[in-house]
Parts: structure tokens; C-alpha cells; sequence
């Protein structure tokens, strides 16, 4: 079994709703997020997943984040916490990928699926998403 992870990261600013504690009100997090593929099969050039397209793909749905108040998101149903951005990251690659004909969600076996999505909300701090 192969895996490959790559990172990125964005700010953006939450509260939770349904939270007694300091972080129902309004506070900001510079996030860093890890994205992991598996997978049994490599392809001709000896990748699992050229790192270049997945990099492209979590970056581009971090930028959707990056600087937003996540609130704002219909998606996190008012409370945005990092198990939801993790969920809604692996959403974004996916459809991303799908777009070009990578199918990471329910690949062939052996293929490249992607497999857990991190969010770190501090160094010490990290949920994780991890498909079926």
C-alpha cells in the first residue's frame, strides 16, 4: 500500500453556535490541512497520485475558506467546527478531481482514493475525516 499526503493552508474566522464555552463567540484560526491518498497501484510513471493535481485541488478549495467567516457557509450549519471543514474539504478535492476524470471517492481497486482529510485548528488541535 502506497500514500501520499499533501498540505495546505488558509484563515479564516468561526464561532459555535451550540458550544458553552469561548469559542461561541467570534475567533480565527490559521489552519493547516493535510490531504491523504492510498493505494495499491502505481501508474506508469511509478505515482500513486501526481502530487501536482491533488496539491491544485485542496488548494483550490482552501481558497474558497481562506479569509471567510465560515458561518457564513450553508454547508457547516452554523457551526463550523473542524470534523465539518475537514468533511467539507474532502467534498471540494473530490468533486475537484472528478472534474478531471480522477475518480478518488470510489476508485477501481488499487487505485488512488482519497482517504482522510486533517484539520489542525492549532499545532496540537486536529480533527480528521477519513472516507468509507
Amino acid at each position: 500500500m502506497f500514500e501520499v499526503r499533501v498540505e495546505a493552508d488558509f484563515s479564516a474566522a468561526h464561532f459555535l453556535k451550540d458550544y458553552n464555552g469561548k469559542c461561541e463567540n467570534l475567533h480565527g484560526h490559521n489552519y493547516k490541512v493535510y490531504a491523504h491518498v492510498r493505494g495499491s497501484e502505481l501508474n506508469e510513471g511509478g505515482m500513486l497520485l501526481d502530487f501536482t493535481r491533488l496539491k491544485a485541488a485542496l488548494r483550490a478549495v482552501c481558497k474558497e475558506l481562506d479569509h471567510t467567516n465560515l458561518n457564513d457557509f450553508d454547508y457547516f450549519k452554523q457551526n463550523p467546527s473542524a470534523e465539518r471543514i475537514a468533511m467539507y474539504i474532502y467534498d471540494g478535492i473530490v468533486t475537484s478531481l472528478a472534474a478531471d476524470g480522477i475518480d478518488v471517492k470510489n476508485p477501481p481497486a488499487g487505485q488512488p482514493k482519497l482517504y482522510a482529510i486533517d484539520v489542525f485548528e492549532t499545532d496540537t488541535s486536529r480533527a480528521r475525516f477519513i472516507a468509507d
